[in-house]
């Protein structure tokens, strides 16, 4: 993909990029951002955005570098560059990795207390 060499208008951009930001926000369910992502997105597009989560999720966890080359099929350069961006701070990143933690962490948590519910009626 390339971007126009012309610079548009700073307020026509600034009310564009202020709308896609509320899009994203207001979208609800997994489903809807899937749908709008595959419009506005390219295929390679979708998959580098995907991959760039994937490494900081994973370097998160202390997973070496093999490991995340093995797994994504990125190189080291790639996850060097998205480590450099948690290491200034990756606020936008850490927000997801949060957000992705706290799904895993509430669904090991719904299978526990299932768990434990069929426990109990089991006695």
């Amino acid at each position: 993909m390339q971007v126009s060499k012309k610079n548009v208008n700073k307020q026509i951009e600034k009310r564009i990029f202020k709308s896609l930001y509320q899009v994203l926000a207001d979208l609800k369910k997994p489903e809807e951002v899937k749908k709008f992502l595959d419009d506005v997105l390219s295929k390679t597009e979708r998959t580098v955005l995907a991959k760039r989560l994937g490494i900081a999720w994973y370097l998160n966890k202390n997973k070496s570098y093999d490991v995340i080359r093995q797994d994504l099929k990125v190189s080291s350069a790639t996850i060097a560059t998205v480590q450099s961006w948690l290491d200034k701070g990756g606020e936008g990143l850490n927000s997801a990795i949060k957000a992705i933690e706290a799904d895993e962490w509430a669904g090991e948590m719904a299978a526990k207390v299932k768990k434990s519910v069929k426990n109990i009626f089991k006695k």
